[in-house]
C-alpha cells in the first residue's frame, strides 16, 4: 500500500522543516509506504526557498489557490502517482504525525473510505480551539447530522485520510471555499463511511488562522449554505 501525506503550505516557511521532520520520524511501518508532497500556495514568504534548499518533495503553485485548490492539486497528484491513501496535514504544526497511523490502518482494514482526526472524540487532546470556534464547530456538526444522519464532531479538522476511491472523487471535486465540511457531506452522500479517530493536535506556533472571531459568524452562515447546497447537489 502506498500512503501520501499532503501537505498544504502558506507562508509556512518557520513550521515547514519540523512538519517535514516529524513527518520522517514516522514513516517507518510494515503496513504501508509513506510518502509526502507539500503544496506551497504561492507563499509571499520564503516557504518555497526553504523547501528548494532542503530539498522536499514540494509543487509550487504560482499563484495563492487558497486551501480547497491546493489540497486539490495534492489529490491530482495522489492519483496520477497511484496512492492507495491519501492523507491531509497542515503545514503550521498543530497535527502530530504519530497519530497518521491511527488514520491509516481503519482504511487499509476496510473499516473506512475516510477517517477525520478529531479533537472532540476523547481527551487525548488538550487543545480544542478557542471558545467561538468550538461553538461554531458544534452547530455545523449538527447541521452535518441534521444533514446526512451522520455525527461527526470535528467537522472542521484537517488532519483526515481517505481511500483510493475518495482521492479519484476529491482529484476532480473538492470543495474550494470550505472544504472540509463540505468535502464530508460529498463522502457520506456517495455511499461512503467516514470514521472520527482520536488525535492529539496542537495550537500553531507560528502565524495565524485565517478566522478570526470576527468572522466566525459570517463563516458559520457561509459554510452551512455550503454544505446545504453541497447536500442538494449529491442528491442528483
Amino acid at each position: 500500500m502506498k500512503a501520501l501525506v499532503i501537505i498544504p503550505a502558506y507562508n509556512e516557511s518557520k513550521s515547514i522543516i519540523n512538519v517535514v521532520k516529524e513527518i520522517e520520524k514516522n514513516k517507518q511501518n510494515k503496513e504501508y509506504k509513506l510518502d509526502y508532497i507539500i503544496i506551497n500556495d504561492g507563499s509571499t514568504d520564503n516557504t518555497k526557498e526553504i523547501c528548494e534548499e532542503n530539498n522536499f518533495n514540494v509543487i509550487n503553485l504560482v499563484s495563492n489557490l487558497g486551501i480547497g485548490g491546493a489540497v486539490q492539486t495534492g489529490y491530482l497528484y495522489a492519483l496520477k502517482h497511484h496512492y492507495d491513501i491519501a492523507i491531509q496535514f497542515d503545514g503550521d504544526g498543530q497535527h502530530d504525525a504519530k497519530y497518521i497511523k491511527d488514520l491509516v490502518i481503519p482504511i487499509i482494514n476496510g473499516e473506512a473510505n475516510m477517517t477525520i482526526g478529531s479533537r472532540y472524540i476523547t481527551d487525548l487532546s488538550s487543545y480544542k480551539s478557542t471558545i467561538v470556534r468550538q461553538i461554531g464547530i458544534k452547530f455545523l456538526s449538527m447541521m452535518l447530522t441534521l444533514l446526512t444522519k451522520v455525527k461527526i464532531l470535528d467537522v472542521t479538522s484537517g488532519f483526515r485520510a481517505v481511500n483510493k476511491d475518495i482521492i479519484e472523487i476529491f482529484a476532480y471535486d473538492y470543495p474550494s471555499d470550505y472544504p472540509e465540511p463540505e468535502s464530508i457531506v460529498t463522502v457520506i452522500k456517495k455511499g461512503y463511511k467516514v470514521a472520527e479517530i482520536p488525535v492529539k493536535m496542537q495550537e500553531r506556533l507560528y502565524g495565524k488562522s485565517s478566522i478570526t472571531p470576527l468572522k466566525s459568524i459570517y463563516y458559520m452562515i457561509k459554510v452551512t449554505y455550503a454544505m446545504i447546497m453541497r447536500c442538494l447537489i449529491e442528491r442528483k
